[in-house]
Order: C-alpha cells, then structure tokens, then sequence
C-alpha cells in the first residue's frame, strides 16, 4: 500500500540485501558455544588501542545513509532483535503482562498495513524479566513462540552469596526461563584473576543446563577497553552463548567503542573455534537512529550472520515506542506525541 499523504511509497523492501523480517534460525538452531579450557597466555596477549578504537566508532553514525523504505525495513528488523525488558523496583505482574502483550505486537496493526507488512508474524525476540515474574511472563507468552529471559545471580552487582547466585539461576529455569542474563563478579576482571572469573562463568553455565546463557560484563565498571576484550575471551571460553555489555544500572552502559571490541573478540573466537557467540548491548540504547547505529556496527563488524536474533539483542525498554514513531512517521510523514506508542 503506498502512503496518501506524501506521494511516497511505504512499502517496506524486502530485499535480503538490507533486511528480511522473518527469515531468520530462532535461538537453539545454531550449534551452542561449548567453551575450551582456559588459555591464559592468550587472554593475557590481548590488548587494545583505545585511540584506534574511538575512531573508528566515530565513523559509522557519520557514515550511515540508510534512508526510507530501507530504513523502516532495518527498523523492523530492529524490532526482532529486542530483549523488551522490564527490570524496576515497581514491576507489578500487571505490567509485565502488558509488556507481553506488546511483545506479541509490537506495531500497531494499521502501520503495518500501510508498510505492506500485515502478513509478516512481527514480535520481539524475548522478553527479559527479574526471577520474580518468570512464571507470570511464561504464561502471558504462551504460544507466542517468545522465550522468557530471567536476569540471575545477584543482578545487577552479583555481590550475593555465590551459592544463592548458582541456585537462583536453576529456579528461573524450573519456572521456565529459556534464557539467563547472567552477572558476572566484576573484581575478578579488575584485579586480573581470570582463573576465577573463567571458574565463575563455566559453573553458571552449567547450571543454566538448556537455556541458553547471557554473560553480562558491567563495561562501564571494567575500566580499560583492554579488560572488556580480556573479560569477553574469558566469558566465551567458559561457555558463554552471549556477551552483553551491561545490565543497564550502571552509569555508563553500552557505548560503540566497548560493542567494537566485544564484537572484534567474537569474531576472533570465531575464527579460532568455529563457534558462534551473539552479543547484547543493552543500557542507553533508546533511540530508532542509535539502534541503526549498532546494526551498521554489526553488519560491518561481523557480517549480516549477526544481525538475527540467535546472535544478536538490543537490550530495550523504551527503544520499541521511538522505533514505533519513526515507523508512524515512515508512512504518514507526521511524528506522533509518545503517548500513542505506549510500551507497557
């Protein structure tokens, strides 16, 4: 359907080049990063230009021209690739069942109608939730096809008792969490001891049995670029089938500089091991532009194979009601007020 107002056409490309909505292997298709022993003398080798790296983060928003039709496309894709999250103090099981019902539409049907997308299964990836109200998003999801994530052992700071850390992460699975987001101890990064980080992360890793494992790294903690890369190696060494860069509390989260590093480090145990690992920037992503940003990121960073939901997440809450107004905008050329794209 082509949009009245403007003369334009709003139909969103379908061309695999830029964006295909659907066709994508869900999370577990992919063979699961069973880890290697730890190689020290490899993790301590590794170090990082942080020059060198700001730089080139400097150049992709400058760079990037996706425009129209193939930016609603990339918006859309955008969309799949959520982790829509929920994770405050005030949570109620009401409102993690309005965010599920959002998770279940995420577009209003009349945008989608006038983009041409009507027949496309439009959701987001997962829903992420606090232990809390795993078995009230499992129900609220039922049939979707939608996993739950749970965020686990002691989050955000993992100071809890690491026993209580390793159990909370086997009640989420019992309750039904297919995903788990979990912390990391970020003083084993700080002070170099990568012999009990790598301990730490393989013993959550077993104990997240089936589901699949999220390592959060609290970046903006880590202090140097150079840890972020020592701490992503070490994470995928123990198993880690994600490395994410924050839980989103600290007060600096996901940046471009440490998602070029992250990213760089997957490809080289890619390149080592064969195995594929997916990253989750999550924390200050909020905006339709900054999402584009990072999925320019990771296209030129890694290749398209990463810019599907089994290999890569955006960390959101309130990025879905800007990408939802961008869409509005796409196909009426007005913004619409916030309040018309509510979240949860």
């Amino acid at each position: 359907m082509s949009g009245t107002n403007t003369g334009r056409t709003n139909r969103v490309s379908r061309d695999p080049g830029y964006v295909s909505v659907t066709e994508h292997p869900p999370v577990g298709r992919i063979p699961r990063n069973p880890g290697t022993p730890l190689d020290l003398a490899l993790v301590r080798a590794i170090r990082v230009n942080r020059s060198a790296v700001e730089r080139r983060a400097a150049t992709i928003p400058a760079r990037r021209s996706v425009k129209k039709e193939w930016q609603a496309g990339w918006l859309l894709r955008a969309i799949t690739l959520m982790d829509l999250t929920t994770l405050q103090g005030d949570d109620t099981e009401g409102r993690v069942r309005r965010l599920c019902g959002k998770a279940r539409r995420p577009v209003r049907a009349d945008l989608l109608a006038a983009m041409g997308m009507s027949d496309v299964p439009l959701t987001v990836a997962a829903v992420c939730v606090y232990h809390a109200y795993v078995e009230t998003a499992v129900r609220a999801l039922a049939g979707s096809g939608i996993p739950v994530a749970a965020v686990s052992t002691g989050f955000p700071a993992g100071l809890g008792p690491f026993e209580t850390r390793v159990a909370e992460i086997g009640l989420s699975v019992a309750a039904g969490a297919a995903e788990i987001d979990i912390v990391v101890t970020r003083r084993h990064i700080l002070t170099g001891d990568w012999v009990a980080l790598y301990d730490e992360v393989r013993t959550f890793r077993e104990a997240c049995g089936g589901a699949h494992m999220k390592a959060i790294l609290a970046t903006g903690e880590l202090a140097t670029l150079t840890n972020v890369a020592r701490a992503s190696m070490v994470a995928m060494m123990a198993g880690a089938d994600f490395i994410k860069t924050s839980t989103g509390k600290e007060p600096v989260n996901a940046t471009l500089p440490v998602g070029i590093v992250m990213a760089r480090m997957i490809r080289a145990w890619h390149e080592q091991t064969g195995h594929l690992v997916g990253f989750k920037p999550a924390g200050g992503i909020r905006t339709a532009k900054d999402a584009l940003t990072w999925l320019a990121m990771m296209k030129e960073e890694l290749g398209d194979r990463w810019t599907h939901p089994d290999l890569f997440r955006f960390g959101a809450s309130s990025l879905l009601g800007d990408i939802e107004r961008q869409l509005e905008h796409h196909v009426t050329g007005r913004y619409s007020a916030a309040h018309r794209h509510p979240v949860a």
